[in-house]
């Protein structure tokens, strides 16, 4: 902040004065609780360890990017009708945790299914820490149901992947040439192959190296797609080369293989019984109901802690 040109750029020195201020208010709570803490008595000892437990959760977030806003794909998999709608339900979980937690979400991308549901999405959830939280969600999630698609309402299992990835801000900096990137622009469609918008703005930007792709179409200008596509784009090869332990996005060797379908991190049993599983840390609930309405929270402590 003491530099010369560091606020000549008020979206950037907007956002690092955000962080500081963030960052000011997590050791000023641990400061707080340290002085409640040598003041406290047995009687206040439960909402102690509730706060610690609160405070705790921030030391298991050092990823680069786990303080970032997250951005969420989803895919349909095996399981036809059934995936598709199956795909829809998993978003709207996730649209509901955001929603208890008071959180700004946007959906940039959706395909829809033929009958029900979506082929693909992707969600934007804003915030701090976000991505650290949801991280570990990417992955097979299973569903086991009677299905409503099925007129004998037969037992039905479907698939649906779910890609989360942080969000990539403009100071991040990385860097790509724009000859790395090809832009196509289509008409945007909505549910039964209908037009939604009668000109071009859907947005798709392809990263020539990697053939990584995004897609962004649910904004009201070709320019804001654009720029809504290429935040996306940012994300996964950020993500990518995360996990490929790169420094530099031209370091990257492709997209890596999806997992294949079966290969489930968490399976959601509507029927015969009803039980939600994390197939990782054994965390379970007796109340689906629950889950895929945003009550989610168990599950993304059990896996932070292991």
């Amino acid at each position: 902040m003491q530099s010369v040109n560091f606020w000549n750029d008020a979206e950037n020195s907007g956002k690092k004065v955000g962080e500081l201020k963030r960052l000011k208010s997590e050791v000023e709570k641990f400061d707080d609780l340290l002085a409640l803490s040598e003041l406290a008595d047995q009687n206040d000892f439960p909402a102690l360890e509730k706060e610690i437990s609160e405070l705790e959760t921030l030391t298991y977030f050092s990823g680069k990017y786990d303080s970032h806003s997250a951005i969420i794909n989803f895919y349909a998999g095996a399981g036809g009708d059934d995936a598709q709608d199956w795909t829809e339900m998993l978003m709207r979980m996730y649209l509901r945790w955001a929603e208890n937690n008071n959180l700004q979400t946007k959906i940039l991308m959706q395909s829809h299914g033929g009958i029900a549901g979506i082929k693909s999405a992707t969600l934007e959830i804003d915030g701090d820490y976000i991505y650290g939280k949801l991280k570990k969600e990417s992955g097979v999630h299973r569903l086991v149901r009677q299905s409503p698609f099925n007129a004998k309402s037969l037992r039905q299992t479907s698939f649906s992947l779910v890609e989360m990835m942080p969000k990539i801000e403009k100071e991040d900096k990385i860097e790509i040439p724009e000859g790395d990137l090809k832009i196509e622009t289509f008409r945007s469609g909505g549910h039964g192959g209908q037009s939604v918008n009668t000109t071009d703005s859907a947005v798709r930007i392809i990263h020539i190296p990697t053939g990584i792709s995004a897609i962004c179409q649910n904004e009201r200008s070709q320019l804001q797609n654009k720029e809504s596509a290429k935040s996306v784009l940012f994300s996964r090869l950020a993500k990518l080369a995360e996990d490929q332990h790169k420094e530099k996005i031209a370091e990257i060797s492709g997209e890596q293989a999806e997992p294949e379908w079966g290969s489930q991190i968490r399976s959601y049993i509507l029927h015969p019984y009803k039980l939600v599983k994390d197939h990782r840390t054994e965390f379970s609930s007796t109340d689906p109901e629950a889950v895929l309405g945003g009550g989610i929270e168990g599950f993304l402590e059990a896996k932070m802690r292991k």
